[in-house]
């Protein structure tokens, strides 16, 4: 069949990478996609923007498209499987992705913390505000300790979650988000919520509704600087498996988390088709394993960059699984991971995540051996020279025996590759690897 993958990220060029490898693909296309989806084969790029809804309907009938797998949370919050519902020459294409409804969980943090409460699933203790009700949120502040978190409602780019040391600060910052609007119509609604300490990881769920499969949890690094610290960007590495997300740990993650979570979306009747990424904290002591998981957030996709540590491990065709998803028959599917560990670090411009140039020329890709290299922001010239179009550029990743190993190929392989002001973390993975001394 021929497949549409909506994106232009490292996640789509992993994603890409499993469907295009599938014997059910004939055609891919990626919309719009990047210098990496390019050179594949199997594989073309789409100038679509993956919110142009006109555009991909006409785009999927002119090239009869048979399933579409959604990238990004943008179009699903906008509600593209729900468009496809309400068009009579698309209603049998297979969507990968959930309603508008179901992409709540990710599209409204009070909707998610309100879904949560109600299905009892462990969360932080939280209160949502408007502008309506500053002063309430303020108090609400006084009442917690330090640290303080603010949570724009909306989707923000990833930059509407604020973690602040100081109560004057919280308060100040409430009301910029509230009455100055600092994140524009996201942050007309304010999540407060206390913080909790602990070690954040990122589990995946693959559902067709009422029935799910678990795909390998991932960490990722968030932070710009060495030893997390910085500013927040959208994911400088990550690996895969967790050394602490152990089989009991997983358990109660399964039973306290994502069986709820797909039991109430059936029993608040949302239909929901696709991924649930589930942002963990595991609080407790992870040396000795006394773990408990806590949900931080939900998304509605695949995580990036924790799709360039999973999808390489994932042996089962993802198409096949993403049929069983359509046709509501998941439990009759099996997936199929490599028992090796995956290691993943992201190469980007200087500057990010703050003002950066583009345009500049990548060399030294044609000497990685025996990694995956997964392009993010980049493109092709005329003269078929890959450039740089983004912040998050490149990302490295290997599989091997032991973390260690893998960490280890990443690196020797991210040294091979240069752009002028070229930057990379050199300590992703390493805060697992003392829980594992």
């Amino acid at each position: 069949m021929n497949i549409l993958l909506l994106g232009s990220g490292g996640r789509e060029h992993a994603m890409a990478c499993n469907i295009a490898a599938s014997s059910r693909c004939t055609r891919l296309f990626v919309a719009p996609g990047n210098a990496g989806t390019a050179s594949m084969p199997k594989c073309r790029n789409i100038n679509i923007q993956p919110t142009d809804f006109e555009a991909i309907h006409s785009f999927v009938v002119s090239e009869d498209v048979r399933m579409v797998v959604v990238g990004p949370e943008a179009p699903l919050v906008e509600g593209i499987a729900d468009y496809f519902q309400s068009c009579s020459d698309l209603r049998q294409v297979m969507v990968i992705g959930p309603g508008r409804e179901g992409a709540r969980l990710e599209g409204s943090k009070d909707f998610a913390k309100d879904f949560m409460q109600r299905h009892g699933i462990p969360t932080a203790a939280h209160r949502t505000f408007t502008a309506q009700t500053l002063d309430e949120g303020c108090a609400f502040l006084a009442t917690l300790k330090a640290p303080y978190v603010l949570k724009a409602d909306g989707l923000a780019a990833g930059k509407g979650v604020l973690i602040l040391d100081s109560l004057d600060e919280a308060q100040r910052e409430l009301k910029e988000m509230l009455v100055g609007a600092k994140f524009g119509d996201a942050s007309v609604k304010v999540v407060v919520e206390e913080y909790l300490s602990g070690v954040e990881l990122s589990v995946f769920v693959l559902t067709d509704g009422r029935h799910y499969k678990l795909l390998p949890a991932a960490k990722d690094y968030k932070r710009i600087g060495e030893g997390d610290t910085g500013l927040n960007t959208g994911g400088m590495g990550s690996v895969s498996p967790v050394p602490f997300a152990d089989k009991e740990f997983m358990h109660k993650v399964e039973e306290r988390i994502v069986a709820p979570t797909v039991k109430g979306l059936h029993q608040d009747g949302i239909p929901y088709k696709g991924f649930i990424f589930v942002g963990l904290m595991a609080v407790g002591d992870a040396r000795t394993g006394n773990l408990d998981p806590y949900v931080i957030e939900y998304n509605v996709r695949m995580g990036d960059p924790e799709t360039e540590s999973v999808f390489p491990r994932l042996k089962s065709d993802v198409v096949e699984l993403f049929e069983h998803v359509w046709r509501g028959t998941l439990r009759q599917a099996s997936v199929d991971v490599d028992p090796r560990a995956a290691a993943c670090v992201m190469m980007v411009a200087d500057g990010y995540p703050g003002h950066y140039a583009k345009g500049s020329v990548i060399t030294g890709l044609d000497r990685v051996e025996g990694s995956a290299v997964f392009h993010a922001g980049t493109r092709l010239a005329d003269n078929k020279q890959v450039l740089t179009n983004g912040g998050r550029v490149l990302c490295v990743t290997s599989l091997a025996e032991s973390m260690p190993a893998a960490l280890l190929k990443s690196y020797q392989e991210v040294e091979k590759i240069q752009w002028d002001g070229c930057y990379y973390r050199h300590d992703i993975g390493q805060d697992l690897l003392k829980l594992m001394i």
